[in-house]
């Protein structure tokens, strides 16, 4: 484990020494987590996941493709009519019965 100083500069931005970031493969623009500890802070690499963005469409394909059964099928379409959407012209799989 590596252990070096660092210095706080204007603005609380903090340089993490070279053989630092190689070794946890942090590199520029890369997102970290900043922790209050009770003995310090704690800052570590963040895992970023990306976030999709649903439209009207995506979320009526999970609706009727996600049925359970018969009954919960004709669910979704109501939801999806609902949506203001025609559930035939949503590309998606149907329950087994419909």
């Amino acid at each position: 484990m590596i252990v070096e100083t660092s210095r706080v500069g204007k603005r609380g931005t903090i340089v993490i020494p070279a053989a630092i970031r190689r070794r946890l493969k942090i590199e520029e623009g890369a997102v970290v987590m900043v922790e209050e500890r009770e003995d310090g802070v704690l800052i570590r690499p963040a895992a970023v996941m990306p976030i999709e963005i649903y439209t009207a469409e995506r979320r009526a394909e999970f609706l009727l493709s996600n049925a359970v059964d018969p009954e919960d099928y004709e669910r979704a379409r109501e939801e999806v009519r609902r949506m203001g959407l025609d559930p035939d012209a949503i590309p998606h799989y149907a329950v087994a019965g419909n």
